[in-house]
């Protein structure tokens, strides 16, 4: 194992538990938390309010970390409009601020865990990094500034555009994925959406992929973090139910135009050959569902 110190921020969330195992197992990390534990206490870990400033540099300058995978965040649409906006920009900007200055002050690296929400959603499909960014929503709009304030203090940085993340939790946080399979296997029935496009990642491929970003030791660097193929909410369903042998008839067929008020786009999906470029391969949708039920949230 590397004895390159790695802390990772949110590492109670979705994709944070999911960080913990994979970097645990090649790095000497450090997990952080703020609420809620999730599986953080199996690791070296610190609970902290990343608005506190103070609270983390300390932090910062005691673990004296190369990288950091900033993870943290009030990470989708809908929770962020749950918060007021000061919190929200506080969190998802302010702290992300903090961070690179930090980073930039002790020579580590900076992995960003931004959102494919910053795209405009309306333009074409499998945007490459350089398509238009018109964020339509509060969450999606923080991140994207979380991503100008990195790019403004240093360039020893990799800002991850991340697609929908899917798989099962064995903490608090959930996911729209694990809601719809737990749904189909006690027989209830799932609304989805036909009309909006995504190229979805697992979180357990997430995770390794971010482990092979740290070992190649890349920087200055804006990468699409998704996956191989285009789909809607529709037919990721449909290929979960074909895999794990649930009734597809317990699928409905919705339109983003059912839900006026919903802050939806249309297509973010993105093109992933820049990331491919630097020898990283990820799984297909049917290799990582395949993956998903044989591991659980355990692998």
């Amino acid at each position: 194992m590397s004895s390159l110190k790695v802390l990772i921020t949110g590492g109670s969330g979705l994709l944070g538990q999911f960080l913990n195992k994979e970097l645990a197992n090649h790095f000497n990390i450090l997990t952080t938390y703020h609420q809620h534990i999730g599986n953080c206490d199996k690791f070296n870990s610190a609970k902290i309010d990343l608005t506190n400033f103070n609270l983390l540099t300390q932090l910062f300058e005691s673990f004296n970390p190369s990288v950091v995978v900033h993870a943290a965040a009030i990470s989708n649409p809908n929770a962020a409009m749950l918060f007021p906006q000061k919190d929200v920009y506080s969190i998802n900007v302010k702290a992300t601020e903090h961070l690179a200055k930090l980073c930039e002050k002790h020579s580590a690296k900076l992995i960003y865990l931004s959102t494919d929400l910053v795209y405009a959603g309306y333009r074409a499909s499998l945007l490459k990094e350089d398509a238009k960014l018109i964020p339509v929503s509060l969450y999606a709009e923080t991140k994207l500034l979380g991503e100008i304030k990195i790019k403004n203090i240093f360039d020893n940085y990799i800002n991850l555009r991340t697609a929908l993340l899917y798989g099962l939790s064995s903490t608090h946080a959930t996911n729209h994925f694990q809601e719809m399979y737990e749904k189909l296997k006690s027989g209830t029935s799932v609304s989805l959406f036909i009309d909006q496009y995504r190229t979805p990642l697992a979180l357990h491929d997430a995770a390794r992929i971010i482990r092979e970003v740290i070992q190649k030791d890349l920087k200055t660097e804006t990468l699409n973090f998704g996956g191989l193929e285009r789909v809607s909410r529709f037919e990721l369903g449909d290929i979960l139910c074909r895999l794990a042998n649930l009734d597809k008839n317990l699928l409905n067929k919705i339109s983003l135009n059912d839900l006026p008020n919903y802050p939806a786009v249309a297509d973010v999906s993105m093109n992933t050959d820049k990331l491919q470029s630097y020898g990283i391969k990820q799984q297909t949708i049917e290799e990582a569902i395949v993956h998903i039920m044989k591991y659980g949230s355990h692998k």
